[in-house]
């Protein structure tokens, strides 16, 4: 049983930092309260789940994509997520997700701060994950990952800077 996504906006004030870890699967292993009340669910619907239940239907598999194959790769990212709650509602942010490490190297968790996005950076976004997302319906990331390009490209950047074009972006 999936939630109906609705055109409900939940605000993420500028003052709100949302902060979430998940284990290597993405699965939360621990959040913030602001998290859980911007979210609508309670700390035990979402401890231990897979981060991905929040993942509203107008977010292009491609940003996905990059997501976790930096990840895996031990880079941090920072991407514009747009996330379904609890009651169907949305809100945008700038996720920035980060690998921690032990002290021996090894693999402690991901950590993930997010802001709320600025009306110029949704301006930009949303309109593009748009045509991702249009793309991929038709031809799948195949599609997508060009048109990603094609607008790094045009905004002087490459997936190699992806997470600085994000934040430019943002800051704009």
């Amino acid at each position: 049983m999936g939630i109906t996504p609705t055109d409900i906006e939940h605000e993420v004030r500028t003052i709100d930092i949302i902060v979430s870890k998940g284990d290597a699967k993405g699965d939360i292993t621990y959040a913030n309260p602001i998290f859980f009340k911007i979210a609508g669910y309670t700390q035990s619907e979402l401890t231990d789940k897979p981060h991905s239940i929040l993942r509203h239907p107008d977010m292009p598999k491609i940003i996905f994509k990059y997501f976790w194959s930096n990840l895996k790769s031990n880079k941090d990212v920072k991407a514009f997520v747009k996330n379904l709650t609890k009651d169907g509602g949305f809100y945008w942010v700038l996720a920035h997700v980060r690998v921690a490490m032990n002290p021996d190297k090894t693999f402690r968790n991901y950590v993930s701060t997010r802001k709320g996005m600025s009306t110029s950076a949704r301006a930009i976004i949303e309109p593009l994950y748009a045509s991702l997302l249009n793309a991929e319906v038709s031809g799948g990331m195949q599609a997508s990952l060009p048109l990603l390009e094609d607008f790094l490209r045009d905004n002087g950047a490459s997936l190699a800077t992806f997470n600085e074009t994000m934040q430019k972006i943002q800051d704009n």
